[in-house]
């Protein structure tokens, strides 16, 4: 009889079902925008669609700014102390190492830039929030020191929340220390380029990082001292909405343009070939 009984089989769909995990997306903080992980990460972390940039780790940044396989690290064996026997300072640094490395608060090294030497510093912020310490100024002027030596540009990233207090007034002699050697290239007429990412804030924006020949700062980036309360506490007076921000500072003079994440690279290439006498192309493409 089952010649006469037609079986019916389950269809299987011609479509397959695209399965994508719930972590494969990013959301925007700054417009709630939804996008695939990828596309945020193609677009180094800026958000398609309103411009937004996310923070971005140093080893990043160095992939930017440097031609692929020239990057070579200096002075690794730079370590931070506990000359105050700050309580808990040891572990707070072993933590540190352990989270972001045992480079510290920066990675300084030299690389190429389209073909052209140069010594690169990048702050670190996973590291104790990129907090300058006896280490961050040690590196940078000794860095300077190797432009000075080897008559070569200098460019640094900073991101910080501003000098480490538990290194006391020697994290605050770091100013001064990096100061004189920057001004040391400045008398050489040695190219200096200072790149502000968010944040750059206290003695870090107090020194090294607003002394450059050019200074550049991405968009949005939270640039100043003090913060706002302290700030109009002291004063008392109201203050501009955003006035700590790049756009804010480049429309004061006190920052020379803001540039996109995209196009960091090229703008610090073409100053570089500029402050050395070199021909510049008519535009950026």
């Amino acid at each position: 009889m089952a010649w006469f009984k037609k079986e019916r089989k389950p269809r299987q769909s011609l479509r397959a079902r695209l399965e994508i995990p719930a972590d494969a997306w990013e959301k925007c903080e700054q417009c709630g925008h939804l996008a695939l992980r990828e596309k945020f990460e193609k677009n180094l972390s800026v958000c398609p669609e309103c411009g937004h940039h996310r923070r971005i780790t140093a080893e990043e940044y160095i992939e930017i700014l440097t031609d692929e396989g020239t990057w070579k690290e200096l002075f690794t064996d730079l370590r931070s102390a506990d000359p105050l026997h700050f309580q808990g300072y040891a572990d707070r640094v072993a933590a540190a190492c352990k989270k972001a490395g045992p480079s510290d608060a920066i990675f300084t090294g030299s690389a190429r830039l389209e073909g052209a030497p140069f010594n690169l510093g990048v702050m670190n912020f996973a590291f104790m929030g990129g907090s300058m310490g006896s280490v961050v100024g040690e590196k940078i002027a000794r860095l300077a020191r190797r432009s000075a030596e080897k008559r070569i540009p200098l460019v640094l990233v900073s991101a910080s929340g501003g000098a480490r207090m538990h290194e006391g007034v020697l994290s605050l002699m770091q100013m001064a220390k990096t100061s004189a050697m920057l001004a040391q290239l400045s008398r050489m007429a040695i190219p200096y380029i200072s790149i502000l990412t968010n944040p750059t804030t206290g003695g870090v924006s107090a020194s090294f990082a607003m002394q450059g020949d050019a200074i550049l700062a991405e968009p949005g980036a939270l640039i100043g001292f003090a913060g706002q309360r302290v700030i109009k506490q002291t004063i008392g007076q109201d203050l501009p909405e955003g006035f700590q921000t790049a756009e804010f500072l480049v429309e004061h003079g006190q920052v020379d343009d803001v540039v996109p994440r995209g196009a960091l690279r090229e703008m610090t290439a073409r100053l570089l070939r500029h402050m050395q006498g070199e021909a510049v192309p008519d535009r950026i493409a």
